[in-house]
């Protein structure tokens, strides 16, 4: 006999979403409102005598040269890395997706370096890149090329290109499920009607990916942005004194504010950046999603769906 429908009391909804209200509430509103607070203020982080300074720090911000060059570097850090990734991981996918030998073996293998710490992951690339004792340059030795200085500037820039490609795996299998999720009469359809494997590829696949594309690119604008482990990792692994010895080319915009946080003690003025940053990626992510209208695909129309809800 099947079970009756039952409807269950308010309060069941509110205790099973109540652990994430807390948390949300918790770890991340109420530090971010303190984070604003603090903006606002000279704060050193350890002395109880602090003054309030309103909106010093963000006019001080706006004519700092150090934040600006920081904040285009890592823009353009993240207008090189993101297109890579998104389209390393598709490649990898779509290699993946073929029918190859032992193919388990294969997406194992590409998505291995995914799981390894990151911290891990900057120290190992950090032996790699060695001028003296590295493998890298020991291999580029076996052909005749002279040893390279990956870790200082301008080649640590690269250095660090090459190691945020390292974990596309991650990519990867995600782009993977996308691609066994098109229909596969779509692309028979495309081909019995003469069209080639690159434009079946290109006006058949990807636009039914193009969601999938669309994540991937709006979660790595965000990562990309927002690197730092990576950058204080690769040239230095002595703690906060790190942030010292970090070359011009990687001082991205989050390894300037923990210069002012722990460094120079300019809590207040660190919090002010951090506001600033998040302003800046929130707008960043707010014209990709309007920007996606024009190129996303989605097999049911959402803006129909919400117009017929308001109706």
């Amino acid at each position: 006999m099947a079970r009756k429908w039952t409807r269950y009391p308010k309060r069941t909804f509110y205790a099973f979403v109540a652990p994430w209200a807390i948390g949300f509430l918790l770890l991340t509103a109420a530090p971010m409102v303190y984070g604003f607070v603090v903006s606002l203020t000279n704060f050193d982080g350890s002395s109880p005598r602090f003054k309030w300074v309103g909106l010093a720090n963000y006019i001080e911000l706006f004519s700092d040269s150090d934040v600006w060059a920081a904040l285009l570097r890592t823009l353009g850090f993240a207008a090189l890395v993101v297109p890579l990734t998104v389209g390393g991981s598709l490649g990898l996918a779509v290699l993946i997706n073929r029918r190859l030998r032992a193919v388990g073996l294969w997406r194992t293998v590409f998505f291995l370096p995914s799981v390894v710490p990151v911290v891990a992951m900057a120290i190992m690339w950090k032996l790699v890149f060695n001028k003296d004792s590295g493998i890298l340059n020991a291999i580029l030795g076996t052909v005749g090329v002279d040893r390279i200085a990956w870790l200082i500037d301008p080649m640590v820039f690269y250095s660090l290109i090459i190691l945020m490609l390292w974990g596309l795996g991650g990519g990867m299998i995600i782009m993977l499920a996308a691609l066994q999720g098109v229909p596969a009469e779509l692309e028979e359809a495309a081909i019995v009607d003469g069209a080639g494997r690159w434009t079946v590829f290109r006006h058949v696949t990807i636009p039914m990916i193009s969601p999938i594309l669309f994540f991937q690119l709006v979660t790595g604008v965000i990562t990309a942005l927002q690197v730092f482990v990576q950058p204080l990792l690769l040239t230095n692994s002595s703690g906060i004194s790190a942030a010292g010895g970090v070359p011009d080319s990687t001082t991205l915009y989050m390894v300037q504010v923990y210069q002012e946080f722990f460094l120079s003690n300019r809590f207040g003025y660190g919090s002010a950046m951090l506001w600033i940053f998040f302003i800046i990626i929130l707008g960043l992510t707010l014209v990709l999603l309007r920007s996606s209208r024009s190129w996303v695909y989605y097999e049911v129309d959402t803006e129909a769906e919400s117009e017929g809800a308001k109706r």
